[in-house]
């Protein structure tokens, strides 16, 4: 009788409805968004189906139809651009966190980040580089302004491999597909990078800030305004900030 009213309680606490929400995210909350996806269908019985890509190609199959409800995107200008031209609910998009960046080598790697900082991507050993796609990716265009700052990208920038996004970057870095790559700190925080490679922050004052972007579009039901208030929650936020975001 006791799991019975007990099974009765959980029922009543979900939505009569649950629903369906798209997500288009940022590939650099890989990590930091799938624990908050699980603990929002766990708490609501809503399901997320996750998308992960560039903020610039989210932005260009918005602007095409893209049935997305939820965009978070690595760079607000984007939402803030879909909101003015229509796509999003009118006083939807919020920062919902600040992005970084930093060196990151495998733990084989010869190259001694902490030494050499951006000075590491001159290095014998940094044959290639990889970062995200600066067209599309504003992780890209950050570690092009970072090397630029540093006056390293002249001597770099023939050594550069690109990512379709930032989590691709990581992946080649990882893979040993490059030497070095300069990545999202919320994708180096996460464990299997931590575990697996030595990773360098790089000062926030040597790219532009990296204001990440929450939008709700107008094809949005309850389920996409749900997943919106869930992630303004202490407990979402807890859970960008382990991230550095």
């Amino acid at each position: 009788m006791r799991l019975f009213l007990c099974a009765l309680l959980v029922l009543a606490a979900l939505p009569v409805h649950a629903a369906d929400v798209s997500v288009a995210a940022a590939s650099d909350l890989s990590f930091a968004i799938k624990e908050i996806i699980s603990a929002f269908e766990r708490g609501t019985g809503h399901k997320v189906r996750l998308t992960l890509g560039s903020s610039g190609n989210f932005y260009a199959q918005i602007v095409n139809g893209a049935p997305f409800d939820v965009f978070l995107s690595a760079d607000i200008d984007y939402p803030r651009q879909l909101e003015k031209m229509g796509f999003g609910v009118p006083g939807s998009t919020f920062v919902y966190g600040v992005g970084a960046i930093g060196l990151w080598v495998p733990k084989n790697s010869r190259i001694n980040l902490d030494a050499l900082g951006m000075r590491a991507l001159l290095e014998p050993a940094a044959k290639k580089i990889a970062i995200a796609n600066p067209e599309h990716a504003p992780y890209g265009r950050a570690a092009v302004a970072a090397m630029q700052n540093a006056k390293v990208y002249d001597s770099a920038k023939g050594k550069l491999v690109f990512g379709e996004n930032i989590s691709q970057a990581a992946q080649f870095v990882q893979s040993g597909a490059a030497d070095i790559g300069i990545i999202a700190a919320s994708i180096a925080r996460s464990e299997p990078m931590s575990r697996s490679g030595s990773f360098w922050l790089v000062p926030k004052e040597m790219y532009p800030p990296l204001e990440q972007g929450a939008m709700l579009l107008k094809r949005a039901g309850a389920g996409g305004k749900e997943f919106m208030e869930w992630l303004r929650r202490p407990e979402s936020r807890a859970v960008l900030k382990k991230y550095g975001l």
